[in-house]
């Protein structure tokens, strides 16, 4: 059930996204080297067409993202990033009735784009680039803060915590605050508690059992798990064979009161959600 202690509004630059009922994030990588999809939309006309699938598909929001953060994923420089992402967000944003939000953890993509009408920063390494707090709080933007220790190229290198939920749950608050301080309204934020992200399966699975408990930083939560390696290694299913396993946990996500469910897989996890909550809104 979604969270009633939670902002039911969110502001999206010149959108507003009514959260009294769950929304489907469709995942548009223009990179080479994404885990899932890499190198199959780095194309502006290929990206601009796989996001008119996924409005047509029922997806609220579009997440735009031009580095690769799947472990072991090498850097990009901000000029290349921008120049995969920029382009792809200015044709979305002037062509298609959806919420744009833009993957980066780069201050100057986070300006670029919110020119452009972006109204979503989707940032791994929440806002703690030298100048991503500024930058974000300068754009208007909506923000989504996510858990993650380290960097994508070693995060997975034998993470470990004193208390999970409270390590993470910790370091989000410590976001949050970040975030205040610097200007960003406390109704522009979003927390994800970063699955895949210097986790091991065991602490994936115990986050995800315990996922209500989030509900207690105040904030709408995203939930990202589709196709990962999560799923992979519990059903021993390669990526492409991962879809069943992408439905069962964003079924379960929205059951414990996930307002926003980013997903590869769009027009199947739109059916889903939209399935749980005519259940729950019913009389």
């Amino acid at each position: 059930m979604i969270s009633q202690s939670c902002p039911t509004r969110l502001p999206c630059g010149s959108r507003i996204l009514d959260l009294a009922h769950p929304h489907v994030m469709g995942i548009l990588n223009v990179t080479p080297d994404s885990f899932s999809d890499g190198g199959r939309y780095s194309a502006l006309d290929s990206a601009l067409l796989h996001a008119q699938a996924m409005v047509r598909a029922g997806a609220s929001l579009i997440d735009v993202g031009g580095e690769s953060t799947r472990p072991g994923a090498r850097p990009v420089s901000p000029l290349e990033e921008m120049e995969r992402v920029a382009p792809v967000v200015e044709r979305i944003v002037a062509e298609l009735d959806v919420v744009v939000s833009v993957d980066t953890s780069t201050p100057a993509v986070m300006r670029e784009c919110g020119r452009l009408g972006a109204g979503l920063i989707n940032d791994v390494r929440s806002l703690q680039r030298e100048g991503a707090l500024r930058a974000a709080a300068d754009s208007g933007m909506a923000v989504c803060l996510m858990h993650m220790h380290g960097e994508p190229q070693t995060m997975q290198d034998n993470p470990v915590y004193d208390d999970l939920l409270l390590d993470v749950m910790g370091f989000l608050r410590e976001r949050q605050l970040a975030c205040a301080q610097a200007g960003i309204a406390r109704d522009k934020l979003l927390v994800d508690p970063g699955f895949g992200f210097a986790k091991t399966l065991a602490h994936n699975l115990s986050l995800f059992r315990q996922m209500e408990l989030l509900h207690e930083l105040g904030s709408p939560l995203l939930v990202g798990v589709s196709r990962k390696s999560m799923i992979g290694k519990v059903l021993e299913r390669d990526v492409e064979d991962r879809l069943p396993g992408s439905l069962a946990l964003a079924a379960l996500a929205v059951a414990k009161g996930a307002h926003i469910i980013r997903a590869h897989d769009v027009a199947e996890t739109v059916d889903v959600v939209r399935m749980i909550d005519a259940v729950r809104c019913a009389e």
